[in-house]
């Protein structure tokens, strides 16, 4: 899910790290960096292939290995998980945000960082609905100007690419939902670098958005790797492989 095998380096990396594969009926279909102690995503890794199959329905999923090391290695429902698994909810809770933290959001809602726009198949679609994936996403952008980059700016910009990575993360923010449990990101980024064939080389791009606007900025990868290094201050960033154009 990483071009040339390289993920983003470490200054995206949080106090809690979890590095989860993301796995559904026995397949991986993305990379997620999840951050335990804030209960979000740091981002999300996967390749651009967008698809017309049904769009699935609304059914959530958690991560069982958050919980502990000895739970299945792929995503589950929080209910199949209790009943089959002996788990409680306080346990899940304890590791991830749950469904109910989602419930009853005013101006917010459950935001996907690897959108079910951007799979090919019903499959992939649905192991994009598991909440290490999902953020508290200010309404009018999730509808709006993010959904605008999800469809239209990505369709522009990966004409004459074969193959396109993606990353799509979140900055911190200082509030949260459900009693503090789950923190509401300041802003939602996402950078792509794609193959353009043999001899084309590759093309890269960004677009950042801050989560209380209903507003995104198209910008290159070098401008988004700078400016998400000033808002983490862990270093500087580095979003692909060093072949991906910078300019």
């Amino acid at each position: 899910f990483f071009l040339d095998e390289t993920p983003p380096n470490d200054a995206l990396v949080p106090k809690k790290p979890a590095w989860i594969c993301q796995r559904f009926n026995n397949q991986f279909y993305f990379a997620t960096l999840y951050d335990r102690d804030l209960r979000i995503p740091v981002y999300s890794a996967y390749r651009y292939q967008p698809g017309n199959d049904t769009r699935p329905g609304k059914v959530w999923m958690v991560e069982p290995q958050l919980i502990g090391p000895d739970y299945p290695n792929a995503m589950e429902k929080e209910t199949t998980l209790i009943k089959t698994f002996n788990v409680s909810l306080e346990q899940v809770k304890e590791s991830q945000a749950v469904t109910e933290d989602y419930e009853n959001l005013k101006g917010l809602k459950s935001g996907h960082l690897n959108p079910t726009s951007h799979q090919p198949s019903f499959k992939s679609k649905k192991a994009t609905f598991t909440l290490t994936n999902i953020i508290p996403q200010n309404e009018k952008l999730d509808n709006g100007a993010w959904n605008e980059y999800e469809v239209q700016v990505m369709m522009n910009k990966t004409k004459h690419c074969t193959t396109t990575y993606v990353v799509v993360g979140t900055v911190p923010g200082d509030t949260s939902i459900a009693n503090g449990r789950v923190n509401i990101p300041s802003y939602l980024w996402s950078g792509a670098c794609c193959e353009m064939g043999m001899d084309d080389g590759r093309k890269a791009w960004g677009v950042i958005a801050e989560n209380n606007k209903n507003a995104i900025q198209v910008v290159t990868l070098g401008q988004l790797e700078d400016k998400l290094t000033k808002l983490y201050n862990r270093g500087d960033v580095s979003l692909f492989h060093p072949d991906c154009p910078r300019e």
